[in-house]
């Protein structure tokens, strides 16, 4: 990563930390389209405890914990998780859900095959290189048992808001205080390399709308 690179994530975890500050459950209660449907992927697959990355204020967390799911919820924003623990406890699914204050810029903090899905919702398209976006993947791949499955969600190329503000390179434009990494196609599938890929559905969400790819892979068994 480039200074400059390097200079606007960091800005943009800054920039998350105080929106959640300012505007608290500022997504709403309700699940999200893609945790509904990653749930339901994450119970056929027969997985028990979830892995949620980029968690926020928890409304997916929150999802997969009311359908029996053990949650290990991740954001680097530290106001998104308390506000995480708090709706999970006044939701009596307290014991369900532990969170960690991690920057996915950074080898995951969970040991080698130790849970059986992961879900990210928006994250990868964040404020990151295309090779961190490979590290991440590479370490989702690491923490996930064999078999073990992938929903993710990103904004891509046909989205009305790719190539306008600030261009910062690698398909990374500044938006209303907000920077996105579109997505090519080529990089899913370079994403999916070494794995099963089961789906990739188009979607709008929002009132833009945004368009996004809901990816749903999942590793190998041994045989």
């Amino acid at each position: 990563m480039n200074g400059a690179h390097r200079d606007l994530a960091d800005a943009q975890r800054q920039h998350w930390q105080n929106t959640y500050q300012a505007h608290p459950g500022m997504y709403g209660q309700e699940p999200s389209a893609p945790a509904a449907h990653a749930a339901e992927a994450f119970r056929t697959a027969g997985a028990r405890d979830v892995l949620e990355l980029g968690a926020g204020h928890g409304r997916d967390a929150l999802l997969f914990a009311r359908e029996g799911f053990t949650v290990q919820a991740t954001d680097f924003s530290p106001t998104g998780l308390e506000q995480l623990r708090d709706a999970a406890r006044s939701a009596g699914v307290g014991h369900r859900v532990t969170t960690a204050v991690h920057d996915v810029r950074q080898p995951l903090p969970f040991p080698d095959a130790s849970v059986d899905a992961a879900f990210a919702h928006m994250l990868l398209c964040m404020a990151l290189s295309t090779q961190e976006i490979h590290a991440l993947a590479g370490e989702v791949r690491r923490v996930l048992r064999p078999g073990g499955t992938f929903v993710y969600t990103v904004r891509h190329t046909g989205d009305a808001h790719y190539g306008i503000g600030t261009a910062a390179g690698d398909d990374i434009y500044e938006h209303g205080g907000f920077a996105v990494h579109f997505f090519h196609r080529a990089l899913v599938d370079a994403l999916a390399e070494g794995w099963n890929l089961q789906e990739v559905h188009a979607f709008e969400e929002g009132e833009l709308p945004r368009r996004l790819w809901r990816v749903t892979q999942s590793l190998p068994l041994p045989y």
